[in-house]
């Protein structure tokens, strides 16, 4: 699982091709699915929620297919992994 945040200029816009485009690249990727969800203090922010191993989201970052799929979402921002702090079991 890997947690990203981005910023976005039109949430429905960002939604719309996350959910086609984006997902048939993911999958490509490995990608096993996404959970989205708009950050409730910043209206142009999402966080989101992958079922996906960091080997497959670094091939992601670094097709070259995926920048223009970015840019159509309407992506204000890369979006980026936060650092994991720590792991717990329960």
């Amino acid at each position: 699982m890997l947690l990203a945040t981005t910023t976005v200029e039109d949430f429905d816009r960002f939604n719309s091709v996350f959910g086609t485009k984006g997902a048939e690249k993911r999958r490509q990727h490995g990608s096993k699915g996404a959970l989205v969800f708009r950050d409730p203090t910043q209206d142009d922010r999402v966080w989101v929620i992958f079922d996906w191993d960091l080997d497959g989201w670094q091939a992601f970052a670094s097709d070259p297919e995926v920048p223009p799929i970015l840019h159509e979402a309407g992506h204000k921002s890369r979006p980026q992994v936060p650092e994991l702090s720590a792991r717990y079991e329960a």
